[in-house]
C-alpha cells in the first residue's frame, strides 16, 4: 500500500517552477540579497519581476524565475504578508546574511540542508517521490517518468501532462548527477548543480541509467541529521517517542531522504543523547527501538542544532591552521 504525504487526498502536486533549470552555484545568495535589500519584504517579489531584474541578476527572464523558485523551495526566502511580499527566512539569514556561516556554499552542511528542504518535504513531487517512494535502487530516466505518470493517473491529479513530468525528471537528474566530463573540461565544469557534490545519484551503464547511492554519508553532520529528524517528527507524530522503523524507512524520514542504511541511522540515533545533552535519547527497552524526546519539536531549535556542524568545521579549520 503506497504511503506518505503524496498519497493524501488533499495533496497538490508540483512538477514545475524551475523553468527546466537546475539549481546553480551562486543563485541562492543572489536571491537572498535581492529580497534582503528590500527591507520589510512587502514588495520582495518585484525584485524578480521588474524590468531591470535581468540586468541585476545577469541571467535571462526564465532563469530569474527559476532562481526565485529554488530560493523558495530551498527555504532561503518565503512568502510574506501581502500579494508581493517575500521575506528572508531564519535559515537564509544564518547562511547568507551579513555574518552568514556559508555565504558561498562551501560547507557540505549547506548542501545537505538544501537537499533536505527539496526532498524531505512533499512540495516538490518528483524530488520527494523519487527519494521516498520509488521502489528501486537502479533506474532509467524513462522508467522514472513512467512511474510518476502512473502515480499522477492513479491519484487523478488534474492538469499533469507527460511532457511536464518528463521535463521535471530531466531537471531532477541534472540537479543531482554530474555531467560526464569531456577531455578538455575540468571536474568543476561537470558539476552543473552544487547538489551533485553530494553523490546521491550516480550515472551507471548506458546513457540513461542511474543509481541511488545508499549507505553512510561521511559529510552529513549530526546537527543537520537532527534538524531533519525534528522536521520529520513534527509532521509525522506528536508523540514523545518515534520508532526506529519510522526514522529509517518512513517516506519523508532522514533515513530515506539521506539514503542511509539501517546501521548508519542507528549509529546517529545513538549519538543523539551526547549531542543534545539528553534532550533526545535512544532507547531499546523491552526490545523496542525508539527515540525519546524531552523537549518540544521546534524548528528554530532544530536550526541551532544544524548550525553546530558549521561551528565544528570552523574549530577544526583553526586547529589545522
Amino acid at each position: 500500500m503506497p504511503r506518505g504525504p503524496i498519497y493524501n487526498d488533499d495533496y497538490r502536486p508540483q512538477f514545475s517552477g524551475h523553468e527546466t533549470f537546475p539549481l546553480r552555484y551562486g543563485w541562492l545568495k543572489k536571491a537572498y540579497d535581492a529580497v534582503y535589500e528590500r527591507e520589510d519584504g512587502s514588495d520582495g517579489k518585484l525584485a524578480f519581476t521588474r524590468d531591470d531584474s535581468i540586468a541585476r541578476f545577469g541571467v535571462g527572464k526564465n532563469m530569474v524565475s527559476s532562481m526565485r523558485h529554488w530560493a523558495t523551495s530551498s527555504g532561503i526566502i518565503e512568502d510574506g504578508e501581502g500579494a508581493n511580499a517575500l521575506v528572508t527566512t531564519s535559515l537564509g539569514r544564518q547562511l547568507f546574511g551579513i555574518s552568514g556561516l556559508d555565504r558561498y556554499i562551501e560547507h557540505p552542511a549547506t548542501l545537505w540542508l538544501i537537499h533536505w528542504n527539496l526532498a524531505g518535504r512533499p512540495e516538490k513531487t518528483t524530488w520527494f517521490w523519487s527519494f521516498n517512494n520509488f521502489p528501486g535502487v537502479t533506474f532509467e530516466r524513462e522508467q522514472l517518468v513512467r512511474a510518476l505518470e502512473k502515480v499522477a493517473k492513479d491519484r487523478e491529479w488534474p492538469r499533469v501532462s507527460a511532457t511536464t513530468i518528463r521535463r521535471d525528471v530531466e531537471c531532477f537528474l541534472r540537479t543531482y548527477v554530474a555531467k560526464a566530463a569531456s577531455g578538455a573540461a575540468s571536474p568543476e565544469d561537470s558539476l552543473e548543480s552544487p547538489l551533485a557534490e553530494l553523490g546521491l545519484i550516480k550515472a551507471v551503464g548506458r546513457r540513461d541509467g542511474f543509481r541511488f547511492v545508499r549507505g553512510p554519508k561521511s559529510s552529513l553532520g549530526n546537527g543537520v541529521f537532527l534538524y531533519a529528524l525534528i522536521d520529520f517528527w513534527k509532521n509525522y507524530s506528536s508523540a514523545q517517542t518515534l520508532s526506529f522503523e519510522a526514522v529509517a524507512h518512513e517516506p519523508g524520514s532522514p533515513g530515506r531522504v539521506f539514503l542511509l542504511d539501517e546501521n548508519d541511522v542507528a549509529d546517529r540515533l545513538l549519538a543523539l543523547e551526547d549531542f543534545t545533552k539528553g534532550s533526545f535519547r535512544w532507547s531499546e527497552t523491552a526490545g523496542l527501538k525508539q527515540v525519546i524526546r524531552d523537549v518540544a519539536l521546534d524548528m528554530e531549535a532544530a536550526l541551532i542544532y544544524a548550525m553546530c556542524d558549521y561551528k565544528k568545521k570552523t574549530i577544526e579549520s583553526r586547529e589545522a591552521a
